[in-house]
């Protein structure tokens, strides 16, 4: 005899009161510490503390050290008390240009100087190497000692930075004055939630995101425009581009002289992007499903049926890069045949080592980003920024302290930082589901992610992949946008780009001082790890535009007749023209 099952209990009514009582109270923690879980910082310093305090032989070794280094240091400075030019006690760091000026070489600033960049490899050694600490608590503390010493360099103060102390001198203090303008206008203009200071100047439409297009698609979430054709004939194969929504789409349409789109019109091709819609709080149930669907399905379809085109060549930046990899692995997990080709830009498909931006990715920092997302709907992009700002903070904020505010010189705007002051948000549930499927459990790499109900594997993807990684990206760090290769057995054509997640995909031929690497792999070749890779790949110098446009070439048809603009007939008739509505949003 069984006993009939227990009736189910009724939802207790105070459930949903003390859910709002905690995110309330989570979200209200995380407006202080800006987005950050101090439970995380405790956690992390507690574990390399504790494991410290029971480790004699690095403590031992700490103590030689800071003895070697006190050593050396005192002995620089009796050298060079009498040879301004002795050899320093410890080099600078190749990217590091605080004590670059000649002034720093005089007494006594060089025994500042020394002094700080030896405390700051030493704290280096003491935050590392603790046997015993997990892998994120040791990157978390060494993060955070290093916000703290990046902080307190001497090149941050007057009275022990000889630069600023010179252009105080040489201008009579009016640096100071101009400075202190400075401050307050970036004050007034983040308080009335203005761009930054100069961007004005950047007006989308105008003279950036110019190229001549017709916006031939709209639903929700996206707005798709088609781009004028500007040779007699083009290739069979539109390109259809799938920029990030964490950003806005004319990144890869700045001025006329870097657009990527007008390059790529120029070289022959029919070219379509996406411009997201900036999600508010009624957009806070927009899921990576919705993303998936309404973005690139939706464009798909629109951009096959105006060009009567049986395949495309697909292109993904960033977020839209491993969206793209998403839709990629299901479109060949359902036999759809439409994708010629798979270009990723800086995306990442494999998650494990996302560099320092998994730093702010645990299950302590992810129910803080929740509770931020919740209140509102939506994240937004100052405090996105924010965390970008804290990856490079000797670069991004210190060195804006002291050029912007102590020396009063503003840093001319270009079209690139104003196109990063135009901010986007991030709805609740696409962004918890991002950082936890996909930054947290990796299940996209791991074979636990679903479309539709049902598992998608990369290594279903067999259409050529060109793959673009840069040097000093801190978003979707190259050795990790390496990791493709071993997700697939596809032929993937890779590039190793200088410069930054931005800078060095916006790289238009003729700028100067670009260079890259490149090495194809054949379907189901053999793979090299990153070092091996850059070892074997071949070094160009230029833009590496031309090596993907000799590479698309390669994967299309021979030339015909430009489509039309639009298909009226198909319901997708122009609605506006280009840049559209959906990119002024605010």
């Amino acid at each position: 005899m069984t006993s009939p099952a227990a009736a189910p209990s009724p939802p207790d009514p105070l459930d949903g009161l003390a859910e709002t009582f905690d995110r309330a109270a989570v979200a209200a923690i995380a407006q202080l510490t800006s987005g950050l879980s101090p439970a995380t910082i405790v956690q992390a310093f507690s574990d390399w503390g504790i494991h410290l305090a029971i480790s004699p032989g690095k403590t031992l070794l700490l103590g030689a050290k800071i003895a070697r280094k006190y050593a050396r240091l005192f002995d620089y400075a009796l050298r060079s008390t009498g040879d301004a030019d002795a050899p320093l006690a410890i080099e600078p760091l190749p990217q590091d240009r605080r004590f670059s000026d000649p002034a720093w070489n005089e007494a006594p600033f060089n025994f500042i100087s020394q002094s700080f960049l030896l405390s700051q490899q030493w704290w280096h050694a003491a935050t590392t190497d603790v046997h015993g600490v997990t892998r994120h608590h040791e990157a978390m503390v060494e993060f955070a000692t290093r916000q703290m010493l990046d902080m307190l360099a001497p090149s941050n103060f007057l009275a022990t930075n000889p630069v600023l102390q010179r252009k105080i001198l040489e201008t009579g203090g009016q640096c100071l004055v101009e400075g202190f303008k400075h401050l307050l206008e970036d004050i007034q203009h983040t308080v009335r939630g203005l761009p930054d200071v100069g961007a004005e100047q950047f007006r989308v439409g105008d003279n950036v995101a110019t190229a001549k297009g017709k916006v031939v698609y709209r639903n929700q979430l996206i707005e798709l425009i088609q781009y004028e054709a500007t040779t007699e004939k083009v290739r069979p194969e539109p390109v259809l581009i799938v920029p990030a929504w964490i950003m806005k789409y004319y990144i890869l349409d700045l001025s006329p002289e870097n657009s990527l789109v007008r390059w790529l019109t120029g070289q022959g091709y029919s070219v379509f992007m996406i411009s997201w819609h900036n999600p508010g709080s009624a957009d806070r149930d927009l899921d990576m499903e919705a993303y998936r669907r309404m973005g690139p399905m939706a464009a798909l379809e629109a951009v096959t049926a105006i060009t009567g085109a049986s395949a495309i060549h697909s292109v993904g930046y960033c977020l839209g890069g491993t969206l793209l990899s998403i839709v990629a692995a299901a479109m060949a997990r359902d036999g759809d045949d439409r994708l010629a080709s798979v270009t990723l830009f800086a995306a990442q498909s494999e998650f494990s080592e996302p560099g320092e931006l998994g730093l702010f990715i645990d299950e302590a920092q992810l129910n803080l980003l929740d509770s931020m997302m919740w209140s509102r709907g939506y994240l937004d992009s100052s405090q996105m920024g924010g965390a970008f700002q804290m990856l490079r903070s000797n670069d991004l904020v210190w060195s804006r302290v002291l050029g912007t505010y102590l020396m009063g010189e503003r840093e001319p705007m270009n079209d690139l930082m104003a196109w990063n002051a135009d901010g986007t948000r991030m709805p609740y549930a696409m962004h918890s589901q991002y950082l936890r499927r996909l930054f947290l459990d990796d299940d996209l790499a791991e074979g636990r992610y679903k479309v539709e109900g049902r598992t998608i594997s990369l290594s279903a993807i067999r259409k050529p992949l060109f793959v673009v990684g840069t040097e000093r990206d801190h978003v979707a760090p190259w050795r990790s946008v390496h990791k493709i290769h071993l997700l697939t057995g596809a032929e993937i054509t890779f590039v190793l780009t200088s410069g930054g997640h931005n800078a060095g995909i916006v790289s238009e031929p003729g700028h100067k001082g670009r260079r890259y690497r490149v090495l194809t792999r054949e379907p189901d070749g053999i793979s090299y790890d990153p070092e091996e890779w850059s070892a074997r790949a071949e070094q160009k110098h230029g833009s590496w535009w031309i090596e993907w446009g000799e590479w698309l070439d390669r994967q299309s048809g021979d030339p015909v007749a430009p489509p039309p603009m639009g298909a009226s007939d198909k319901g997708y008739g122009p609605i506006a023209d280009a840049p559209g509505l959906y990119v002024l949003e605010h």
